[in-house]
């Protein structure tokens, strides 16, 4: 059963090494990272689910080591993706058995789609998840 760790740590700009599909050390101004702790607290093989900046985050640590990361809730009827059983390139939903391309989210049994986020280590052997800021209030005076 995965845990809803709250976080929301900035990471800074030390995301130095890729280990997951996108990711981005040079996050740009346009996202924000976010240091989720120690990638011992992910066993290879599995998932677990964070609550990052009101977002529900699955990250998941493949059998090479690498890490993925997609929306934790399963867009057909709201299951934990972060439970479900996962390969090298998909995860597959614990309630309704639908599939999903970690690196892309994109469902292969006809769901919804699932959003991908870019998630790598730092230097320090830390997870670190990069968002999409959320866009800026509009100036009500233009």
């Amino acid at each position: 059963m995965s845990a809803w760790p709250s976080t929301g740590q900035d990471a800074g700009q030390d995301a130095g090494q890729d280990a997951g599909a996108g990711a981005d050390p040079d996050a740009g101004a346009d996202t924000a990272l976010h240091v989720l702790g120690p990638l011992e607290q992910i066993p290879v093989g599995e998932g677990r689910a964070f609550a990052v900046a009101g977002e529900q985050v699955a990250v998941f640590r493949l059998r090479d080591g690498t890490f993925r990361a997609v929306s934790a809730v399963c867009p057909h009827k709201g299951g934990p993706i972060a439970d479900g059983t996962i390969d090298q390139s998909e995860v597959v939903c614990p309630l309704h058995q639908h599939s999903f391309e970690l690196a892309t989210g994109c469902s292969t049994t006809g769901a919804g789609p699932l959003r991908s986020y870019a998630v790598s280590t730092d230097s320090g052997g830390n997870i670190v998840l990069q968002l999409p800021k959320p866009p800026a209030p509009a100036n009500p005076t233009e």
